[in-house]
Order: C-alpha cells, then structure tokens, then sequence
C-alpha cells in the first residue's frame, strides 16, 4: 500500500494466544479508500501481548511511503504502550515504572522505528462488541492459530 501525507491508512488489529504463552496468531485489515487488504500470521511459542503488537508492526510494514495512520485496537496494551508509557521506558533506558525491564522490549522498538516515518492515531475499542473490522481481526488471528496448530502437528508426525 501506499500513501501520501495527507492520505489516512486504517489499520485495525488484533492478536490471540492459545494459552498464554502458547501458540498465537494475529489478524490485521489495512484500508486505504476503496482498497482492503488482509494480512495474518503466528508463532509457536509467544504470548497475547506479543501478537497484538505484532499485528500493528506487521499491518504498518505493508505501507510503503509516509501516511498518516489510524490504527485501531481493542489492546490497551499497545495503545498505552505507545502513547503513554514509551516515553518513559525510553528515558529509563527500558526500565519499567516497577524498576524491571519492559516486557516485549524487541518489539516495541521495532514499532517505534517503524512509527517513525508517518504521523500515527492510536484508537482504543472495546473488543468482542460487534465491532464489523476487530472481529474480523480476531477471526484472522484465530484462524492462524488453527494453521499453527496443524501445522505443527504434521511436523511432528512426519519427523
């Protein structure tokens, strides 16, 4: 996808852990005026939090020149994340309120540096209420634990 400055990138967001840590996966939707595209993905050994930030770094990896974004998610973890919290962690040198490290720590400066080039909102919703693209997400994130799952199974029994 691409964009210009002025341009609005609707990115929705969602990841899901089967246990937690376990197997998880997440869903993404980015729109760009008519277009839509559907993006997932999972990982064997990982954690909810750790999804839902992979969505958004994911969803935003597809966007190939500065936009302005709107990223919408039902994770108070990566909305507070990035918005209120960073710059803390930041000036403690990734060193949580709690004087321990920032969980996820690779992560969030993946999506700090890929943030960097585009002028972000970040949009808090209620997850499971209906909303038409958060369960769309969920549903895509759900669907890549399954391909997980299988996956996984039919490595161990063909080794």
């Amino acid at each position: 996808m691409t964009g210009k400055k002025e341009t609005i990138v609707e990115i929705f967001a969602d990841g899901a852990c089967s246990g937690n840590p376990g197997i998880g996966g997440y869903g993404a939707i980015l729109t760009y005026g008519k277009e839509i595209k559907e993006i997932s993905g999972c990982e064997l050994h990982t954690t909810n939090n750790r999804m839902e930030l992979m969505a958004v770094i994911e969803a935003i990896r597809q966007i190939r020149r500065p936009c302005r974004i709107r990223v919408v998610t039902d994770s108070n973890y990566v909305v507070k994340g990035i918005t209120e919290w960073m710059p803390g962690w930041i000036r403690r040198n990734w060193i949580n309120s709690k004087k321990k490290p920032v969980l996820n720590r690779d992560l969030w400066e993946m999506l700090l540096e890929l943030s960097e080039p585009h002028e972000i909102e970040w949009a808090w919703i209620k997850g499971h209420s209906g909303h038409k693209e958060n369960e769309r997400c969920d549903e895509l994130a759900r669907k890549a634990i399954k391909t997980c799952k299988e996956k996984n199974r039919e490595g161990r029994q063909d080794g």
